[in-house]
C-alpha cells in the first residue's frame, strides 16, 4: 500500500508503548496526541524556556502538505499555553537525520504550580493540510537535520 499521510513510531520509541493517534468522531479534523511519557512543567517565569513534551511519534504528508501541532481547547484551562502558538512541520522533516522527525509539543505553564503531565495524557492535535506556492517558486534546498533546522 502506497502511503499517502498517517503516523508512525519515531526511533528509540518502539518499545515505550506509544499509541498511535486517532480522531475521536466522523467530523473530527484533529488527530489527539498522547504525551509519551511523564514530564512535569514549571510554572511560567519570564525569560524563562518552554518545556518539551515528547511524543514518540513522527508523521509523514505528501510533498504539498505539512502537518500543525495545536493546543487543545480545553488546554489554557489546565494552565497549558504553547509557546509557538501553532506548530508547522513540512513534509521533510519526516525521517530527518537528526531525530526521524520525531515531534515534540512546546508548552508553558501559566499556573502558579507545577503541572503533571502524564504518559498517555492527551496534549495537543494534529491537523494534516494542503499549501500552495507563488508563481516563479524556485525552492531547492534540503533539510539536512531536524527542529528548527530550516534556517540552517
Amino acid at each position: 500500500m502506497e502511503k499517502i499521510r498517517g503516523f508512525e513510531i519515531a526511533k528509540g520509541w518502539e518499545d515505550k508503548g506509544i499509541n498511535l493517534p486517532e480522531r475521536k468522531t466522523a467530523h473530527s479534523a484533529a488527530y489527539d496526541i498522547e504525551a509519551a511519557e511523564d514530564t512535569i512543567l514549571p510554572p511560567f517565569k519570564l525569560g524563562g524556556k518552554p518545556t518539551l513534551i515528547p511524543t514518540g511519534l513522527k508523521a509523514y504528508c505528501q510533498d504539498d502538505e505539512y502537518y500543525i501541532l495545536v493546543n487543545r481547547s480545553s488546554g489554557p484551562k489546565k494552565g497549558l499555553v504553547m509557546a509557538n502558538s501553532i506548530g508547522i512541520i513540512d513534509a521533510d522533516y519526516y525521517g530527518n537525520e537528526s531525530n526521524d522527525g520525531h515531534f515534540y509539543f512546546q508548552y508553558y505553564n501559566v499556573l502558579d504550580h507545577e503541572l503533571e503531565i502524564k504518559k498517555g495524557d492527551v496534549i495537543g492535535q494534529v491537523i494534516f493540510m494542503k499549501f500552495l506556492a507563488v508563481d516563479n517558486d524556485n525552492a531547492t534546498g534540503v533539510r539536512t537535520g531536524g527542529f528548527g533546522s530550516t534556517d540552517k
